[in-house]
Order: structure tokens, then C-alpha cells, then sequence
């Protein structure tokens, strides 16, 4: 076997472990999305927060619990897009841990778009990108084995 087909079988390889490793962590954002949410639902509470910051990684909330503490959720609220500093917006929060906390009435089907379109459009690049190397190159996935010719017994 070449070197030529060995970076091409490597290259190959490298561009399905890329798609297959991001496939699977996309699909397990959703999944987890919705083991989070199931978790919320069965023991949620309804109360109205105040967004104090928007930033790029987290949306940050304040609302109170009936026995009247403060909760600042450290990781921000579930699914916060749209919101704006200052706004008053009703929340779900799982009143054993009054942390965990989304925007009411959003759920996980909102990862749905962004994880399906990240997967698409990357194998939108690896598919024609393999294909280009199997169409020059032949066959990229089989090692190529000399046919060994054994001497003919009588």
C-alpha cells in the first residue's frame, strides 16, 4: 500500500470519525434536553422572573420562591431566546432544585433545529467530500492486499 492511499484512507477516516463524534454529541444534547425537561415538568413551579443580563453563553433571572428567597440561577434559564434585560417574563423552576429553571411554556423540541442543522449542513461538507476522494482515488475504506500467489501442489 502507498503512502499516497494511506493519507487518503486517513483522511477518509478522519472526516467520518469528525461526523460520526459530532452526530452523537448533537444527539445527545437533545436527549438530554429532554431528560431535563421531563425531570422539571413532574415538579414545576410557575412564577414570574426578572431578566437581569443577556449575554452570548447565559441568560440571567430573578424570581422568588413561596417561601420568599431570592434564586439567581448560576447556569441562567432554559431556552431564553428573545429576552431582554429587565423584562419580566413567567418561568417554570423544579421546586426541589429552584436552580433548574426554564422560560414557561418552551421545551427541548427548541434543540431540535439547532442540533438537526448542524448535523445536516456537516454532513452536507464530509458526504461530497468523501465522495470526491472515493471518485479520484477508488475505494478508500478496504485495504489494499496484494494477492498472494500460492505455489501449485500436485
Amino acid at each position: 500500500m502507498g503512502r499516497a492511499s494511506v493519507v487518503r484512507r486517513v483522511a477518509a477516516i478522519t472526516l467520518v470519525s469528525i461526523g460520526a463524534t459530532v452526530t452523537l454529541l448533537a444527539v445527545t444534547l437533545v436527549i438530554g434536553a429532554y431528560r431535563e425537561d421531563a425531570g422539571l415538568n413532574a415538579r414545576s413551579v410557575r412564577t414570574t422572573a426578572e431578566v437581569l443580563s443577556v449575554t452570548f453563553d447565559r441568560t440571567l433571572v430573578r424570581y422568588q420562591t413561596p417561601d420568599g428567597a431570592d434564586h439567581i440561577p448560576p447556569d441562567g434559564v432554559g431556552y431564553p431566546a428573545g429576552l431582554q434585560a429587565g423584562q419580566l417574563v413567567e418561568v417554570e423552576y423544579d421546586a426541589a432544585k429552584p436552580d433548574l429553571v426554564k422560560v414557561a411554556g418552551r421545551g427541548a423540541y427548541l434543540t431540535l433545529m439547532p442540533a438537526g442543522t448542524l448535523v445536516l449542513f456537516l454532513w452536507l461538507i464530509i458526504g461530497p467530500g468523501l465522495w470526491w476522494l472515493r471518485r479520484r482515488y477508488g475505494t478508500l475504506f478496504r485495504r489494499d492486499h496484494p494477492q498472494s500467489l500460492s505455489p501449485a501442489t500436485s
